[in-house]
C-alpha cells in the first residue's frame, strides 16, 4: 500500500518508543491551514501542545512550513498519521 513503509522488527528500527518525532507538513499559506494540520495531529496523539509548532513561511509568502513534534508511540501510529496527513487537501507534502 503506498504510504505505508515495509514491515520491520523492532529489534531492528531505528527508533525507541515512546519518543519525540518531528514531522515536517507544508502547504499553502491560507487561513485555517494550521488549525487542520493541529486536529490531525492531535488524534494521533492527544497530548500534542499545538503552542509547539514551528512554523516557516516560504519566501514568497505563498506556502507555509510546521514542524509538528508528537509523541510517537509505535510505527503503526506514525504511518497512520503519515497517510492521514498526505491526504489532507490542504496538505502539499510530508516529511
Amino acid at each position: 500500500m503506498p504510504g505505508t513503509l515495509p514491515d520491520i522488527p523492532p529489534e531492528q528500527s531505528l527508533i525507541e518508543y515512546p519518543s519525540a518525532f518531528p514531522i515536517k507538513v507544508m502547504g499553502a499559506h491560507v487561513e485555517g491551514f494550521e488549525a487542520a494540520v493541529v486536529q490531525v495531529v492531535r488524534g494521533f496523539d492527544p497530548g500534542f501542545d499545538a503552542a509547539s509548532v514551528e512554523r516557516r513561511l516560504s519566501r514568497g509568502g505563498n506556502y507555509l512550513g510546521l514542524t509538528v513534534t508528537i509523541t510517537a508511540t509505535s510505527r503503526e501510529q506514525l504511518d497512520a498519521l503519515y497517510r492521514t496527513l498526505s491526504t489532507h487537501p490542504m496538505v502539499k507534502v510530508v516529511l
